[in-house]
């Protein structure tokens, strides 16, 4: 009998932690400057920080920012939306990541309105590993000493980047946006709005990778402003579209298209004073234009491998 009351008392007490760990697991979470990691994370008992937040905040749910602060760094392994919409919402990335998205294969990630600060030393910006989609939108990522953005798919994942300015990196070794799927990963991209301006590269895509650039500008990179490298075609290739954009002031090509499987298609862009040439194939590589672009001042200009006649 006493055996059988003591396992109902366990039973019990399993049952009351079951229901209290599925409790602290919020749908929306708060963070603010004056937080504590302690809080539940609730928007009158908000946490310190994105760490201690994350891991009271549900698979899908959303940390929001309360108000300005310095919020940390974050490793992310599930589906979550980091959000701070009318706030200042930093991330110093000193000798680290400032954030790494690790996550399922059916998960999204979504990073918005964060301000991330290398101060020289810090590696990525925001590295992505795994996850079925990364959305970064309204973020600034500055003096990183890799890249602003590595998108490094295992899988097959999708990257989606609008009012993004990446600058200040051109001490590093890696791009302002660096798309290189690992494996047999691959990536679909799109940018839009996007600012990338005195890093080593500006946007660098390697095999396995289909992106769609529009609206943005590559400026002043020490590096190309806009590469695709592949040494292949077919499911191997790396493709850009580059639309209604500027390239100009980098300090080797605009526009480059490296190996027999790098595409870079052409579409009504300003590609002006880079110190290198200013479209340049090499290594079979293609570049084919609606010849509707801008090319002057570069040093040669450099030309298209071909013309693509618009559909009527």
């Amino acid at each position: 009998m006493k055996t059988a009351g003591v396992f109902r008392a366990l039973l019990a007490l399993v049952v009351v932690f079951t229901f209290s760990s599925a409790a602290s697991a919020q749908s929306r979470t708060w963070v603010s400057g004056v937080g504590d990691d302690v809080n539940p994370c609730s928007r009158t008992a908000p946490c310190k920080t994105f760490a201690g937040a994350i891991s009271k905040t549900a698979a899908g749910g959303i940390i929001n920012v309360l108000d300005a602060g310095a919020y940390g760094v974050l490793t992310i392994t599930k589906a979550i939306t980091v959000q701070a919409d009318e706030n200042f919402a930093g991330v110093l990335s000193t000798g680290t990541n400032g954030f790494v998205v690790n996550a399922g294969a059916s998960d999204n990630v979504v990073i918005r309105g964060v301000s991330i600060e290398g101060g020289g030393s810090g590696f990525n910006g925001i590295r992505f590993l795994a996850g079925l989609s990364l959305t970064v939108e309204n973020t600034v990522i500055n003096r990183v000493a890799q890249s602003g953005i590595s998108f490094e798919p295992s899988g097959n994942s999708q990257l989606y980047v609008k009012n993004v300015v990446i600058r200040n990196s051109n001490f590093g070794i890696g791009a302002g946006i660096l798309i290189q799927p690992t494996a047999t990963g691959t990536a679909q991209a799109m940018l839009d709005n996007v600012t990338v301006e005195r890093n080593t590269a500006g946007l660098q895509v390697a095999a396995r990778s289909s992106v769609t650039v529009v609206n943005s500008s590559f400026l002043r990179n020490s590096g190309d402003g806009v590469r695709a490298a592949s040494t292949a075609g077919g499911v191997t290739a790396a493709v850009i579209n580059l639309a209604n954009s500027t390239v100009s002031f980098n300090g080797v090509a605009g526009v480059r298209s490296d190996g027999a499987g790098a595409t870079v298609r052409l579409s009504g862009n300003s590609i002006m004073s880079n110190a290198g040439t200013g479209i340049l194939a090499v290594n079979s590589g293609s570049i084919p234009s609606f010849g509707n672009n801008t090319n002057v001042g570069n040093n040669p200009e450099g030309a298209p491998t071909g013309l693509v006649q618009p559909q009527q």
